[in-house]
Formats: C-alpha cells, structure tokens, sequence
C-alpha cells in the first residue's frame, strides 16, 4: 500500500522542517508550500490525502484558501492557528476544517492526529452495502451520495458520516460524545464543537429553513435526532 500523502502549508520555516522531519520518520509522503497561492496550488495538482494548513499565510490566508479548496474536494484538513481566541478556531471550522491545533502544538500530536484521520478515511466510513430510504431523503452507502426529494446533496466526507450516524438510528438521540466516537474516532484528540459546526452545514443543504430544522432536530442538553419517515 502506497504512503500517505500529507501536504503541509506554513510559512514558517521551522515548522515546515519540524512537522516533514516527524511525519517522514513515520514514512509518510510529505510535500510543502510556504504561502497561500503556492500551497492552494500543490492541493489541486497533487491531490494529498490530508493537508496540514495554516491560517496566516501570505498571499492567500488560510481560510480563503480553505474556501476556494472546499469547491472541489472534501481531503481532511487540521487547520493551525497562532491565536488561542474562540473565534479562529470556530471561523476555520465553518468554512470546512476537519481539525485544529493551536500554536504552539506538539509535533508528536499532530502525528498521532494525522495517523487517526487516515486510518479512520482510509476505511472510507460506512461500509455497509445499503440505500436509507426516508420521505424526504435517500442515503446510498456504497456510492455515498444523498439525495434531498430527489436532488443529489454535496457532503464532505465527514458530513456524509455525520448524516448516516444520525440516520442510521432515525428516532433516537445521539450525544456529542456518540457521534464524535462513530465519525472522528474514540482517538479523536480535539473539542466536541466540531460536531455542532458540521451539523450546521449539513442543515443549510438539506433543511428548508436551517434556523428551524425539521430533519436534524436538536435536543437541549443531550444531542441531535434525526427526523424523517422511513419508507
């Protein structure tokens, strides 16, 4: 089996030298960009199967490259911030970051964050060979495509992952902590917020009015339910 692919984007020179040398001695492929436009650019030609990104870059920051990436691809992505403030780590979140670290981080937790991401991926989620089949939405497995009243719905993969954990026990409640253990993994290092950011952007494709959702419904103090009828 080939290695992984990691790309890794910081204009830092230090770290770029730091994190390639840790994830070489793990016998990762590891390729670098040292500011927004180049870094954007390797992602497209390349093609890693995860990308280690920062958010103050020059040239293009990291959340404007984010955005433009997540277009056209759903790799994974643990975004890097030098600022401990709430609001960086819940903006790179919303414009699609799988993960995040903050500055500065151990080297040796990025790598075990990245070793959990491609092993969980490199499974390609739900296995199960089968069509959920609701009112209002279809849930193919195998193709991992969903279609909303009949239209195809773009997920991420972690979206996708999301949507079937919740569908896959339509009527129950499921907890933060259940569906960061089915998608991201018992081993999953970072905060439960990643869960509620996810499930808004599954909410704005698939609820007719996310302020008011009808298929995700949260429930106060205990979790999210999904809510539509089995066909």
């Amino acid at each position: 089996m080939p290695a992984a692919k990691i790309l890794v984007i910081d204009d830092e020179q230090n770290i770029l030298n730091l994190v390639t040398a840790y994830l070489q001695a793990e016998n990762y492929t590891v390729s670098i960009a040292a500011d927004g436009p180049a870094g954007l650019k390797m992602a497209r030609t390349w093609k890693p199967d995860l990308i280690v990104l920062d958010v103050m870059l020059p040239g293009m920051d990291g959340i404007e490259l984010l955005t433009h990436l997540r277009r056209e691809s759903d790799v994974y992505v643990i975004m890097l911030t030098a600022k401990s403030e709430e609001i960086d780590k819940i903006v790179g979140l919303s414009v699609g970051a799988d993960d995040y670290l903050t500055k500065p981080f151990s080297p040796r937790e990025l790598v075990a964050r990245i070793k959990a991401a491609l092993r969980r991926y490199g499974a390609a989620g739900p296995s199960a060979n089968q069509t959920l089949l609701f009112r209002h939405l279809r849930i193919d497995t195998e193709a991992r495509r969903v279609w909303k009243d009949e239209l195809p719905v773009e997920l991420t993969a972690i979206e996708f992952d999301l949507l079937y954990a919740l569908a896959e026990h339509a009527g129950r409640v499921l907890s933060r902590e259940q569906l960061l253990e089915r998608v991201w993994g018992h081993d999953f290092y970072g905060e439960d917020r990643v869960v509620d950011v996810h499930l808004g952007h599954i909410r704005k494709k698939i609820e007719p009015d996310p302020a008011r959702p009808e298929l995700i419904v949260t429930v106060r103090g205990v979790g999210y339910r999904f809510e539509d009828d089995p066909l």
